[in-house]
């Protein structure tokens, strides 16, 4: 089907809508899925707050371009693209459990802010805890010396407590 040069300029608008709200992208070859399974890998990318799409080649990378993203030719043959709009690594992580065990799909490559990663780049980054955990962890680590401090300073009193509690236990009860 042939498009309009208005629907192009739509197209390409709402695609650089995508690349300016997106943190990350993959792309991924979808020449052997089937539309139920687009569905489902869909389904499984809004999960991670990220989005799941069919782009033009062409056009995308002329929104691409437009963006100032950098490197790849990523775009040759069939394209199905994720934008992750809130945490790259679980977006990461949906696109590589949705390839493992089938050899006909495979990823691409993608963009990291607007540098181009390769396949092994999006596998690494999918092996990082994901954006709730991360922040846990930092957390966590902000949060560690407090606590080491106020044990510190609790230690004496509590110290002085188990003397008390062992000379009155010690002690004759008086009647």
């Amino acid at each position: 089907m042939a498009f309009t040069k208005k629907q192009k300029g739509d197209m390409t608008a709402r695609y650089e809508n995508w690349l300016s709200e997106s943190q990350a992208l993959f792309v991924l070859d979808y020449t052997s899925l089937t539309m139920k399974d687009v569905d489902a890998f869909r389904a499984k990318a809004r999960e991670c707050g990220g989005e799941i799409h069919l782009v033009k080649n062409t056009l995308f990378n002329r929104a691409l371009e437009s963006q100032g993203y950098h490197g790849g030719n990523l775009f040759e043959g069939t394209s199905l693209v994720g934008f992750a709009f809130n945490d790259p690594p679980a977006l990461a992580k949906t696109f590589t459990d949705f390839i493992k065990g089938n050899e006909t799909r495979r990823i691409k490559g993608g963009f990291l802010g607007k540098e181009a990663i390769t396949e092994q780049q999006v596998k690494a980054l999918s092996d990082l805890p994901s954006l709730p955990v991360m922040r846990a962890i930092l957390l966590g680590v902000l949060q560690a010396p407090a606590s080491k401090l106020v044990r510190t300073l609790a230690e004496p009193a509590r110290s002085l407590a188990a003397v008390v509690k062992a000379y009155s236990k010690k002690a004759p009860v008086a009647a």
